[in-house]
């Protein structure tokens, strides 16, 4: 009688184990799941551990400005779009970085009435890393040229 209580007790403990195993892995595998798909959303190379994202801007009715980077051009270029029908369309892409021999990475965006301010980082090589700033006064039909925002 002994060993039958004995068998049962050892049964339900391994029933018991298994069953928390079981929601360890799936608590953990769930884990890693929302751990790989962050890690797939962030960038690769120059703007490595930063999400990418393409940031918005708006000024007036309907001024809606748009910036990012992208490496189609084997290294990272800064973009930008407007529209002035409040996203419906947009005018043509502009490379606002244009610096084929330096990745431009991690590009910000603001608007104030007609003018509309982009900045981004500049990374020549693995230590040097420059803030960069364009700026339209008209709608972001046309930009000025690049400011080296950290030269003296």
């Amino acid at each position: 009688m002994n060993n039958k209580y004995t068998k049962q007790g050892t049964i339900t403990a391994v029933i018991i184990t298994a069953a928390t195993l079981v929601s360890v892995m799936v608590l953990l595998s769930s884990t890693i799941l929302q751990a790989a798909t962050a890690i797939g959303s962030q960038s690769t190379g120059a703007g490595a551990g930063r999400a990418e994202a393409a940031p918005i801007a708006t000024s007036g009715d309907k001024n809606v400005y748009v910036t990012w980077w992208t490496n189609k051009s084997g290294d990272f270029e800064v973009m930008f779009k407007a529209s002035t029908d409040g996203g419906k369309t947009f005018g043509p892409k502009i490379n606002l970085s244009n610096t084929p021999t330096v990745d431009s990475v991690n590009a910000e965006i603001n608007a104030a009435g007609n003018n509309v301010y982009v900045t981004w980082w500049e990374r020549a090589n693995a230590t040097s890393n420059e803030p960069v700033m364009r700026v339209s006064n008209d709608n972001g039909k046309s930009f000025g040229e690049k400011i080296m925002l950290s030269a003296k």
